[in-house]
């Protein structure tokens, strides 16, 4: 790479259980490319110390900036992100050098009892720090004739748990990936199906940052990409772009990649390991935090390209969610 390739690379990374977990692993894939040990830095966040409700300090970067800041002054090599906390905003000076393959981006249910979301009692209390989340259980539940009290709480995985373990809530709304990463997901009383639940713009992804000056690093990090991952979050980010609103603001969106069309194997039958994927759906979802007022709209295109079709499909999307009303229900929007 240069004249410092005996050295460990250097991985920044938040301290949390779940920011070590997934830096652990994108650690050992660096390691198995460059053949370099690779070592991590444990960088304290803003969002990491700060007890304020995620909507009350912005949440846009709150858990980035500092990793950023040890980037650019080079302390550290390349840094570790849950893309669903990066800006949508690239800085000039930092590489995205790398968005690995997904892990499950949907929101998982842990509740009391082993209950699912429909079987929860008139009253239920359930913690969520995400307004996202709030809208979409709070219209689920209006759906189905269900009474529900949407908490807010803050925490890491442990924290939010034992609130219900404690008694305090009856359930709480996490993300799949994070409990697959620290081998938690048998505690999972339901995963929420996307039909009532969209994630987070991003969720379940990984991004690896590197500064744009260090070329031979962003190229073998590069390796690491998956494009179906990198296509699907970046129409997912630009629709959260093009709505003007941050990381923290009542905002879904997924995009599915299908495989719609199959080569047939030597017999004639479909062989899964030979499935195309041709086509991209993209859903969007808005709404207030009672639920009272959602604004959720799909479409469905080739899978894109490049990165300027992606682009292209998250701003059309959100177009026509604006046109329908979405930018009167958030809260974070820029005048």
């Amino acid at each position: 790479m240069n004249d410092t390739s005996s050295r460990p690379l250097r991985l920044g990374t938040r301290r949390s259980k779940l920011a070590m977990a997934q830096s652990g692993q994108v650690a050992e894939a660096v390691r198995q490319l460059t053949g370099r040990p690779v070592e991590l830095v444990e960088i304290t966040t803003y969002g990491d110390v700060s007890r304020e409700s995620l909507a009350q300090i912005g949440g846009t970067g709150v858990f980035v900036s500092a990793l950023r800041d040890a980037l650019l002054a080079g302390e550290i090599d390349f840094a570790v992100h849950s893309l669903k906390d990066l800006p949508t905003t690239q800085p000039d000076d930092l590489a995205l050098a790398a968005v690995p393959p997904r892990e499950d981006p949907r929101d998982v249910l842990i509740a009391r009892d082993g209950l699912t979301f429909q079987e929860l009692p008139k009253g239920a209390r359930i913690g969520t720090g995400s307004p996202r989340r709030m809208a979409q259980l709070n219209a689920w539940a209006r759906d189905l004739g269900l009474e529900i009290e949407t908490v807010p709480i803050r925490g890491n995985i442990d924290t939010r748990i034992g609130f219900v373990t404690d008694g305090e809530l009856d359930a709480v709304v996490l993300a799949a990936a994070g409990l697959a990463r620290i081998g938690r997901s048998a505690e999972v009383t339901q995963f929420l199906e996307t039909d009532a639940v969209l994630p987070a713009p991003g969720q379940g992804a990984l991004a690896i940052e590197c500064a744009m000056t260090n070329a031979p690093l962003a190229a073998t990090l590069a390796e690491l990409d998956d494009p179906y991952t990198r296509a699907a979050v970046t129409a997912e980010r630009s629709l959260l772009a093009a709505l003007e609103a941050g990381c923290s603001a009542p905002v879904g969106a997924l995009a599915d990649l299908s495989p719609s069309s199959r080569l047939r194997s030597s017999r004639g039958y479909p062989n899964a390991d030979e499935q195309i994927v041709t086509e991209m759906r993209l859903r969007g979802v808005v709404g207030t935090t009672d639920g009272k007022t959602l604004v959720q709209l799909s479409t469905t295109g080739p899978v894109p390209s490049s990165r300027e079709e992606a682009v292209a499909m998250g701003r059309e999307l959100a177009a026509a969610m604006l046109d329908k009303g979405a930018a009167g229900l958030m809260g974070e929007r820029a005048l």
